[in-house]
């Protein structure tokens, strides 16, 4: 990497992701309880999101304490360097308070606007992922590249569902009308992964409603560099109403029928 710049922020998001994939990881109590909700009853936080994230803006803090900051659990602050982090400290939060091992810590760096770095840990799956902007994506630090184009028709494709009652009531009969087209649909419960796991090779495309910046900041930037295409609606990038991701076949035409489907109201 040329950029003295990028190495820093890469090596400081590879740190900070990692302190807090082994804290959530190790721990974690036994009597993990709900601490707060959202969006909804459903929507939940965890003392350990919360914990989470005061040891990412700290480390961070400590070390480019001109930087800003965006992160789920209520971090924000502009900063003066052009530097600002956009953070996830727990996706897939609902995976974590059940035991099931689909979460991520989700870290990306943006100068002057633009996503430049972008790092998610899986602790339960051992990978890390990471990408630099123009130079490439990587898990545990082996080159990544999405699939070759296949058919509509033989896609594997994920999503995920909101936490209003209203929206996932749409969204499962988009998905109803959605599956007949494709080869089927997973739904994992994390956005960071799923965005990760197209990158990886291991789906054919990702779409989802309702995510926020700190959800898809770091994987759409990881899922760009292995090759996959991503957006929201038609000549739109990746927003609240739709944010999708997908191998170079798969993106137009899913995309498309997403459209076609109402995929992005209620």
């Amino acid at each position: 990497m040329t950029d003295p710049l990028l190495s820093e922020l890469l090596d400081l998001a590879l740190e900070a992701a990692r302190r807090a994939g082994a804290l959530l990881r190790d721990g974690r109590p036994d009597d993990l309880g709900v601490a707060a909700t959202k969006s909804s009853p459903v929507d939940v936080v965890t003392e350990m999101d919360i914990g989470a994230e005061k040891l990412i803006t700290g480390f961070l803090s400590d070390r480019r304490p001109a930087d800003g900051f965006l992160g789920e659990e209520g971090a924000s602050s502009e900063g003066s360097s052009g530097i600002r982090w956009v953070i996830d400290p727990l996706d897939g939060t609902v995976n974590y308070l059940y035991g099931l091992p689909t979460w991520a810590v989700s870290i990306a760096a943006e100068r002057d606007g633009e996503r430049v770095v972008g790092v998610v840990e899986a602790p339960m799956r051992r990978e890390t992922f990471h990408a630099v902007l123009g130079g490439g994506a990587r898990l545990n630090g082996e080159p990544l590249r999405c699939r070759p184009a296949a058919p509509l028709g033989q896609a594997l494709v994920s999503t995920g569902f909101n936490y209003v009652t209203e929206v996932r009531t749409h969204q499962a009969a988009v998905a109803e009308r959605l599956i007949p087209r494709l080869r089927d649909i997973r739904r994992g419960g994390s956005a960071a992964v799923d965005l990760c796991d197209v990158a990886a090779g291991r789906l054919d495309g990702y779409y989802e409603r309702g995510l926020h910046p700190w959800d898809l900041a770091a994987g759409d930037l990881i899922a760009r560099e292995a090759g996959a295409l991503t957006g929201g609606r038609p000549g739109r990038r990746p927003d609240r109403e739709l944010t999708v991701a997908a191998t170079p076949g798969v993106f137009e035409p899913l995309q498309a029928l997403l459209e076609d489907l109402g995929a992005w109201h209620d």
